[in-house]
């Protein structure tokens, strides 16, 4: 079954075996990325199928079937078979592929697939070699380890919620499932991590991965605030707590973001807004300063950037190399000149996608099918 279509010989992963046996985001992600990278991956569905394929609309129909254009968003390469872990066939079925698999992703709840011996103490022992991941909410440790988790709710337990938003406003979720998908791209980390240390010693192991882990880790900076000063960070919409000027910014015909995060980029900006008259200031002079006279700053630039033009002023900033960048709807992202160029765009069999962000020198991604209907693969 593994080698009836195969991928792309010299995707980077060519070769790799992986049985996913995970639906709706952060295991289909992570087995979505290792599938562009070149991996075989058979993704297990129950009868129902992953519940995504109805998360619409909007709606795909493809190969006589309709779902949901969120399943497609993270599918994308995989096969598909069915199978019901009640069913004694089609559990030896799912045995027998993680035998021969070199990654086993699952994302059930903490002692789940243990029920059903499909756990990795069980699969290691005639798998040796096997790397299983595992992806949840909490991980296998610890108080909350058989809870179930969510990205918005992992989104407010692990502080993202408190640092995005208006300072006076409600704290808000980011327009992403930052959690889930963060979860995913850590989880490949730990997936290849673990398969290169098998290189070393002919083993495998359990990668143990938590949605929360993954939020908490992506703090950075944040989190030192808080571990260096004792007090929590404030939240600052689109200000930036150590850096000013830094923003968004009016132009007469929008907004845009500008990020002069240094002083040689605050003196460009402002010799290219007319304002040489504001480099002697002393409340200007150093970027701590700055921070301390931010409102004041802010109003002075503001009322500068309204008099220009977009195009305009984001043309004279990339000719300077100031950073500055418009805010784009989706549809402005898919028509933007370096996203064309980059082709991030992918059209596969009529199904549209956005590949993984990989642009590799000696290889090329295996964006060879898109994503597969219910048990095509059997």
């Amino acid at each position: 079954m593994w080698l009836d279509q195969p991928r792309n010989p010299n995707a980077p992963l060519a070769g790799l075996k992986v049985l996913e046996l995970a639906r709706v985001l952060a295991g289909p992600w992570a087995g979505q990325i290792l599938s562009d990278l070149g991996a075989d991956v058979i993704k297990v569905e129950s009868p129902e199928g992953d519940g995504t394929r109805l998360w619409g609309p909007p709606w795909v129909e493809h190969e006589g079937e309709r779902s949901a254009a969120y399943y497609h968003a993270t599918n994308r390469g995989k096969r598909s078979v069915v199978a019901n872990f009640k069913n004694p066939d089609d559990l030896a079925r799912v045995r027998a592929l993680a035998e021969s698999a070199d990654v086993v992703l699952e994302n059930f709840k903490t002692g789940t697939l243990a029920k059903f011996g499909l756990d990795y103490e069980v699969l290691s022992e005639a798998n040796p070699g096997l790397v299983y991941c595992s992806i949840t909410g909490f991980g296998q440790t610890g108080p909350r380890a058989h809870e179930a988790g969510y990205d918005f709710v992992i989104q407010g337990m692990s502080g993202f919620m408190a640092l995005t938003g208006e300072p006076q406003g409600q704290p808000m979720k980011m327009g992403v499932s930052i959690s889930d998908l963060s979860c995913g791209l850590y989880s490949v980390i730990g997936i290849q991590a673990a398969l290169a240390m098998r290189e070393r010693t002919g083993r495998g192991q359990h990668v143990d991965m938590a949605l929360l882990d993954c939020s908490v880790g992506l703090l950075a900076s944040q989190a030192l605030h808080f571990l260096t000063t004792g007090t929590n960070p404030p939240r600052m919409g689109n200000e930036h707590a150590q850096v000013s000027a830094y923003g968004v910014f009016p132009v007469a015909d929008g907004e845009v973001v500008l990020a002069p995060a240094n002083d040689g980029l605050f003196r460009r900006l402002l010799k290219l807004l007319g304002r040489d008259d504001l480099l002697t200031e002393t409340r200007f002079a150093s970027n701590e300063a700055r921070l301390a006279n931010r409102a004041e700053l802010d109003a002075l630039i503001a009322s500068e950037t309204s008099k220009w033009q977009m195009d305009e002023l984001l043309a004279d900033c990339a000719e300077d190399g100031i950073p500055a960048g418009p805010i784009n709807a989706i549809d402005q992202v898919f028509a933007d000149r370096q996203v064309l160029a980059r082709g991030m765009r992918v059209d596969l069999d009529g199904i549209p996608g956005v590949r993984s962000p990989f642009t590799f020198s000696e290889a090329e991604l295996a964006l060879d099918r898109p994503s597969p209907r219910k048990g095509r693969d059997g």
